[in-house]
């Protein structure tokens, strides 16, 4: 096996950390380092990958999108259909949903146990990773085909583009959740849209 050349191993060792710092910000929100720290980080890496391009790698930490998401995007199929989970009003529909369940697994049922949590209102997505590399989100949509927002999530920065290294033995990886903002972060959001003169989202 080739090994890596002295450049190389400083461009890992600086996406690794900046991955540590983005991840300690944008998921844990607690920082060990001021933003001016961080932005030299940055700023470092990108001088070494301007000075190599050949070393620049899809997740590395300044692949990141900047920009405006894209709005127009390209239909793809789910892998395996991406269905939504029903809802209910009634405490009556719970219950007999709770007896399916018990019935459903027999014996095993004797050890089920319930969590109930707020529902959080987004955007279903599934972000799929090969060798734990980020390469494509797509949105729900029918369930059966969604829209490529690939683009759009790259600028989501509490969304690994690497995960850990415990994910590179799996040579494809899709989770599914929901994309979502925060109350703060949406009003925050309008503030600055009313300060660049543009119409708040209600």
């Amino acid at each position: 096996m080739k090994s890596k050349s002295p450049v190389a191993e400083k461009i890992e060792r600086l996406r690794e950390e900046i991955r540590r710092h983005e991840y300690l910000y944008y998921v844990e929100a607690q920082p060990v380092i001021s933003d001016y720290e961080y932005d030299q980080l940055v700023k470092q890496l990108e001088r070494l990958e301007a000075e190599h391009p050949e070393l620049v790698s899809p997740d590395s930490p300044t692949q990141r999108v900047g920009g405006a998401p894209l709005e127009q995007f390209t239909t793809v199929r789910h892998s395996i259909p991406m269905l939504s989970i029903d809802n209910t009003y009634s405490e009556e529909e719970v219950k007999e949903w709770a007896e399916r369940v018990q019935r459903g697994l027999g014996s095993d049922a004797s050890g089920v146990q319930y969590t109930v949590e707020p529902k959080v209102d987004g955007v279903a997505v599934a972000l799929r990773y090969e060798q734990a590399r980020f390469v494509q989100a797509i949105t729900r949509g029918n369930g059966f085909e969604g829209d490529d927002i690939t683009h759009n999530m790259r600028t989501v920065r509490s969304m690994p583009l690497r995960l850990k290294s415990g994910a590179l033995r799996l040579e494809r990886l899709e989770v599914r959740g929901e994309v979502y903002m925060p109350t703060v972060a949406f009003q925050k959001f309008n503030e600055e849209r009313v300060q660049q003169g543009v119409e708040p989202f209600a």
